[in-house]
């Protein structure tokens, strides 16, 4: 299977001022393509015989009207600019499927990136000795890290923060598992990370809660500053590495724990939650948004691909909060505030999430699922 790999590199001083170059191509072209092709479509109002450049004719116009007028083009790879033609051509797609909204402008210093290719995928030629990758146009630069492969065709690089960054896909075989592995339901929360049927329970970092007071200072001091100024951008650069551990940490977390599931469970069920829905909810939306719920589910999705595990997605109108574990007969409303499952029926006192995780293990799909009765849990 075909997995990705993304690990920090080391450059100097000239090596930063390439990737800022590269950087700044790719955004230009991005952005000057992004308004030319909604020229295009304010004429195909009045015109529907223009046809919506492709990203070979964006190329083309490219290389005739802006590269001849802008020597600084030819500073970076061919690749930046062919790349980010391709990129917001892809985004178009999306918005004429209706599965995303138009692409919009990007800015400087925001999601900077950068793409590389050089030789084939028969021939590979961006190659590393294991300290050093040698970039095409740039040369030699160190690796935080090994990379897993001797060399590869394509590569992104990107910034985060004051860091640099290599990803790269390379084709790896499923590594053997243990048979017999056991189903898991897991309940995705806000008090905890996490809480599987066999009674785990992974705690939440809440990275965002615990560095929010240490944020809203710099944001204060950012919104200070001078615009253009200095003192703006060195604030602005300790913001940004807020947000980029805040980031980390979170994804720390995610990734320890979807591998444990995928690597030590034959099926893994948890709820096919709207995320999106829930982030309009103003009181929750912050603790929500730290709990990471999108990542979860899309590590889960190619990490139980790579461990030959299966994952089930659980109809989200499923009441897994309000349905008795044990008796599986009772279900009553469960507010968010009540943490402890109390069946009137058979008398099953359990933990919330814990008794949700239970249910989420037993689902199938066409299940029996009794009425609501008017009680609610105290």
């Amino acid at each position: 299977m075909l997995l990705s790999f993304k690990t920090a590199l080391i450059p100097n001083n000239k090596q930063q001022t390439a990737f800022k170059k590269a950087c700044g191509v790719a955004r230009h072209a991005y952005n000057w393509s992004n308004a030319y092709v909604k020229e295009v479509l304010e004429l195909r109002k009045h015109d529907k015989s223009i046809k919506v450049p492709s990203a070979i004719d964006l190329h083309k116009k490219l290389i005739a009207e802006v590269k001849s007028a802008n020597e600084w083009y030819y500073e970076v790879n061919k690749n930046v600019p062919q790349k980010a033609l391709a990129d917001l051509r892809k985004a178009w797609d999306r918005c004429f499927k209706k599965t995303s909204k138009q692409p919009r402008y990007k800015k400087k210093g925001q999601r900077d990136s950068f793409y590389l290719e050089q030789g084939t995928k028969a021939q590979p030629k961006i190659p590393n000795d294991g300290k050093r990758v040698r970039l095409p146009s740039i040369g030699w630069v160190r690796l935080a890290e090994p990379l897993p492969i001797t060399a590869v065709h394509n590569c992104v690089i990107s910034r985060q923060a004051d860091k640099w960054f290599i990803a790269i896909k390379y084709e790896i075989e499923k590594p053997p598992v243990a048979d017999n592995r056991p189903i898991v339901g897991v309940d995705i929360g806000i008090k905890e990370l996490a809480v599987t049927s066999n009674g785990e329970v992974f705690k939440n970092p809440k990275a965002y809660k615990r560095m929010n007071k240490r944020m809203k200072r710099l944001q204060r001091s950012v919104s200070r500053k001078v615009k253009g100024s200095k003192n703006r951008q060195l604030a602005v650069e300790k913001l940004s590495k807020i947000h980029a551990k805040i980031t980390n940490v979170r994804k720390d977390a995610i990734h320890k724990l979807t591998n444990y599931l995928a690597k030590n469970h034959s099926e893994i069920k948890i709820e096919d939650l709207s995320v999106k829905a829930f982030l309009k909810n103003h009181k929750l939306a912050g603790a929500i948004a730290d709990c990471g719920m999108y990542e979860f589910k899309r590590q889960l999705e190619y990490k139980t691909e790579k461990f030959s595990s299966k994952l089930t997605l659980v109809d989200r109108m499923f009441p897994s909060s309000q349905i008795c574990s044990n008796c599986g007969q009772h279900r009553h409303k469960m507010p968010l505030k009540n943490r402890v499952y109390v069946c009137p029926e058979c008398g099953h006192i359990e933990d919330r999430d814990l008794n949700a995780s239970k249910n989420l293990e037993r689902w199938f799909d066409g299940m029996y699922i009794p009425k609501c009765s008017d009680l609610v849990s105290q």
